[in-house]
């Protein structure tokens, strides 16, 4: 194994990252990455070519996370007007050459990444090391995925749509949040708010809800304020979203029974960091009622290596490879 080069990629609907991978004492081991604004080429082939143009050693076979659904190996992304299929990668000389969801890469190597490039939002150190660990996180939209392990150390990835099931009022702040996205969307998902395009509709709904105007049309914007004066409406607005994400997080581990823990990933909590410790997050987390202490047991944590989808991709390549 440890002679293979395999490609690797992550694509979202605003990025485009890929490196070779090799396997070194049993562990994927990442060179030559490269990361581009999918904007960049006109078609995923064109990108996917021009990366493997640019290596010395030419992979074989890969692994290519994309967010969204992976269908007959086909995938027209949610967030991006790219689409790609297996089909079409194998013409550039990968065999095997294998889609999967971005946040199914991530189950995968959320478990491997080192606890160095953890950050904890609460809990204990460790989970349960033979339950299930969820993964979610929000950038350009909002992904959920989780590693299901059993106690003879079996694992299965469980890719899924969770970010578009229904969004989960908390308080009557939130019930009219609700109310106001639903004057626009009819169906109000996690999604439309738990993502950085949600963030501009969150503070939107807000404003109009204080009574006061606001011209922010950028969530970046809204970002910066906020961590600039976290008693500013921008403020406010953060500080509601990472409560909604905590409320959501502890809904998705109730789910998927993820005793062995709860991973941020996404490219929007990294960013604020101290912000979201301070913030309801936990609180919200925990606040399930019978299943507080359930949930107390549960460590939530922040993956803050900038890689870890790449790693989960290359073990599902490597496995591929083997097999």
């Amino acid at each position: 194994m440890t002679d293979k080069t395999l490609l690797v990629g992550d694509v979202g609907g605003t990025n485009a990252r890929f490196a070779v991978a090799r396997m070194i004492d049993g562990k994927p081991v990442l060179d030559h990455h490269e990361s581009f604004p999918a904007e960049t080429y006109p078609t995923f082939l064109e990108g996917v070519a021009a990366f493997i143009e640019g290596c010395e050693v030419k992979p074989t076979g890969g692994v290519i996370a994309v967010a969204g659904p992976v269908t007959d190996g086909a995938i027209d992304l949610t967030n991006s007007p790219w689409q790609v299929s297996e089909s079409e990668l194998s013409t550039l000389g990968l065999s095997p050459v294998k889609l999967i969801n971005d946040f199914e890469a991530l189950a995968w190597g959320a478990p491997i990444v080192p606890e160095d490039q953890l950050e904890s939002l609460g809990g204990p150190v460790d989970g349960d090391p033979h339950s299930t660990v969820a993964v979610l996180g929000p950038g350009t939209g909002f992904g959920v995925s989780a590693l299901v392990r059993d106690a003879h150390g079996k694992e299965m990835a469980m890719p899924s749509e969770g970010g578009h099931a229904c969004f989960p009022p908390g308080d009557p702040v939130e019930d009219e949040i609700l109310r106001i996205l639903r004057r626009r969307y009819d169906r109000v998902s996690i999604e439309r708010l738990i993502c950085g395009p949600g963030l501009l509709n969150m503070h939107r709904a807000l404003a109009e809800i204080d009574g006061r105007e606001t011209h922010i049309d950028d969530p970046a914007q809204i970002t910066a304020t906020a961590l600039a004066d976290p008693n500013s409406p921008c403020g406010a607005t953060l500080a509601r979203f990472c409560a909604i994400l905590g409320a959501v997080a502890g809904d998705i581990a109730l789910t998927t029974g993820a005793r062995g823990g709860v991973y941020i990933a996404g490219g929007i909590v990294p960013r604020i960091l101290p912000f979201i410790k301070a913030s309801p997050f936990r609180q919200r987390f925990e606040r399930k009622g019978r299943f507080k202490e359930y949930m107390q047991e549960i460590p939530t944590k922040v993956i803050m290596h900038k890689h870890a989808a790449l790693l989960g991709a290359a073990r599902v390549a490597f496995a591929e490879a083997e097999g």
